[in-house]
């Protein structure tokens, strides 16, 4: 078939939801199909901007491109699902989770004004008329699926993502947790910081990635004294990626109620537990507590203190999870994803 991935793209960001695009059309064209990804730019602010970048959806023809009919049409984040297309299908990465569960918190941007209800109110009426037109409809986890239902009243079917990350294996359980993800405020690393300090010394940390929260991040590790254990290596290539899994003793992903993760696979295929949270979202749909990582019950420093020195302390319990995690995430393959998106086009 001739496909068409929609795509939304914040200019000068990278993240999962651009990662699991691109695993997506690698993963068709490899079955044979001819692919492309159609992505046109999101700006959030101010909210009526977010309309107008649903109604450049919904104006869109891809029926044809270049003398060329476009069979399927796969959507992926809010708005592309406004796009029209008589073989419409979603494989949904999130909702616009600032108009629903994020509201009223401190990572919504939406206040309680008339004009910003008049948004949110329209944003839920793109979702059911757009996602409503799909031929089929899938989420990256349970949890987003869960959201669909609660704040639209659409069913989705479950379909978690695949890596797309080469060469992750199990190395060595050095005595260091690594984390790596964009560092913002909800992916709470801060709390990881808090952590180190309260566990003491010998207790070291690799931090990755790059974000609004870099700069506030590394002066936090400064005042807390904890700098010499705490290393910050930016944004780092996939070799380094893969190099600091396969080295770590284990991993900390502990984000605000995450749509799925796909650090969570990552570590898990380099045989490495995860320490997390109970109100992480998806991730737990992964991490069990004592069987592929460790759970706090409490995001707070003091529990997940406790959590860091019981894995660093214990390379045998590291290796112990490291082994079930492994089994749980291999039958997470691109070819049964793209057998099961096709199944019903």
């Amino acid at each position: 078939m001739n496909i068409i991935i929609c795509a939304t793209q914040v200019p000068f960001m990278r993240g999962g939801a651009e990662v699991h695009v691109e695993g997506l059309r690698d993963a068709l064209l490899q079955s044979g199909h001819r692919v492309d990804i159609v992505a046109l730019p999101f700006k959030w602010y101010p909210p009526s901007e977010i309309l107008s970048s649903a109604l450049a959806w919904r104006l869109l023809d891809l029926t044809e491109a270049n003398g060329l009919p476009v069979d399927l049409v796969i959507c992926t984040k809010f708005p592309t699902w406004a796009v029209k297309h008589p073989n419409k299908i979603a494989w949904v990465i999130h909702q616009h989770r600032q108009a629903y569960d994020l509201y009223g918190t401190p990572l919504s941007d939406f206040t309680n004004s008339a004009e910003d209800n008049e948004v949110r109110r329209r944003i839920a009426e793109i979702d059911r008329r757009g996602l409503g037109e799909c031929k089929a409809l899938f989420a990256n986890s349970w949890n987003v699926a869960r959201r669909l239902k609660e704040s639209i009243g659409l069913e989705a079917e479950p379909l978690h993502v695949p890596i797309t990350l080469a060469g992750l294996a199990v190395e060595a359980y050095d005595d260091f947790i690594f984390s790596v993800s964009r560092l913002d405020r909800a992916k709470r690393i801060d709390l990881l910081l808090d952590a180190l300090a309260l566990a003491g010394e010998p207790y070291k940390a690799v931090i990755a990635g790059e974000g609004p929260e870099a700069a506030p991040l590394r002066a936090k590790a400064r005042r807390l004294g904890i700098e010499h254990r705490v290393t910050f290596p930016g944004r780092i290539d996939t070799d380094e990626v893969v190099s600091y899994y396969n080295r770590a003793r284990a991993v900390y992903f502990c984000p605000v109620d995450e749509d799925f993760g796909l650090v969570t696979v990552e570590a898990f295929t380099a045989g490495k537990p995860v320490l997390t949270a109970s109100d992480a979202g998806g991730v737990l749909e992964l991490v069990t507590d004592g069987e592929t990582g460790i759970v706090v019950e409490e995001a707070n420093p003091e529990q997940l203190a406790v959590g860091i020195r019981r894995l660093l302390d214990d390379q045998s319990l590291a290796r112990t999870l490291g082994v079930e995690a492994r089994r749980r995430v291999r039958d997470i393959r691109w070819d049964r994803v793209v057998e099961r998106l096709l199944a019903d086009v």
